[in-house]
């Protein structure tokens, strides 16, 4: 049975961020995603998670100024001794969540930049080595260009070569199906071949992010094949609710059971 994070940056935003974990869990979510912990302390976060019984499944490492348009810093050369202060920071929250895994977003830069190729691949590979002296997994997202142009990640054959070639035991693929079939389709394929390197899948209605099940794509035959493929991980719920959180719930009730078994 497929297990659901519900990402809390983008779903029951109708009360505060820290009422959020409690929404949650009453909604029978078993673990929680955001995109960013940062404008709140780690034990904040800690004590929600604790209080409700949520697993943290995911955040994104610190992107650089994101109101200003930044969407991270590793294929930024200028940029690396703020990633790497980052890092410590999102680790402080790593410690106080429990969470196994981080994304690593790569900013903005033209992916054919020899100088944005080499800053990128220098800190995937200092990222991910730092985060395994601490247990943690490196996860790569790539994002499709309609979302965020200009975007360096914007290619899964990109990432996975990059992940086969660097060969670190803890740096996997973020697999979005959402971002994978506005980028490049045919996704039930594509997660046969890239299962053995995935670290945390997300989901989203295509093309206009909303509920599973609202677009045109068979999201729940995907989960089913999730699961024939053997993950074990959360699905992380990072959709834009249609008109209300719970009240677009109604796709997650035959999976609301993973919660208790």
């Amino acid at each position: 049975m497929p297990r659901f994070a519900a990402n809390l940056t983008l779903m029951f935003t109708e009360v505060p961020f820290l009422d959020r974990f409690a929404e949650a869990a009453a909604a029978g979510f078993e673990a929680v995603e955001f995109l960013f912990p940062y404008d709140h302390p780690p034990e904040a976060i800690g004590e929600r998670l604790r209080a409700h019984g949520l697993t943290q499944a995911l955040f994104n490492l610190p992107p650089g100024d994101w109101a200003a348009g930044e969407r991270g810093l590793a294929a930024l050369p200028e940029r690396f001794e703020e990633l790497k202060s980052g890092v410590e920071t999102a680790l402080s929250y790593a410690r106080a969540t429990g969470v196994k895994r981080l994304h690593l977003m790569a900013g903005m830069a033209d992916r054919t930049d020899p100088e944005a190729q080499a800053s990128y691949r220098r800190a995937v590979i200092w990222t991910a080595e730092r985060l395994e002296t601490e247990g943690l997994d490196l996860v790569l997202e790539p994002i499709n260009a309609r979302n965020m142009p200009g975007y360096f990640l914007n290619d899964f054959d990109y990432a996975a070569d990059l992940i086969r070639d660097l060969g670190l035991p803890n740096l996997k693929l973020q697999f979005d199906l959402y971002h994978c079939q506005i980028l490049h389709g045919d996704v039930t394929t594509r997660l046969r071949e890239l299962m053995p390197m995935i670290g945390h899948v997300q989901t989203a209605s295509v093309p206009e992010r909303h509920e599973p099940g609202s677009g045109e794509i068979n999201d729940a035959a995907l989960f089913a094949e999730l699961d024939r493929l053997g993950y074990d991980g959360f699905i992380g719920c990072e959709y834009n609710p249609r008109a209300g959180t719970r009240e677009g719930l109604s796709w997650f009730a035959p999976y609301k059971g993973a919660r208790a078994s």
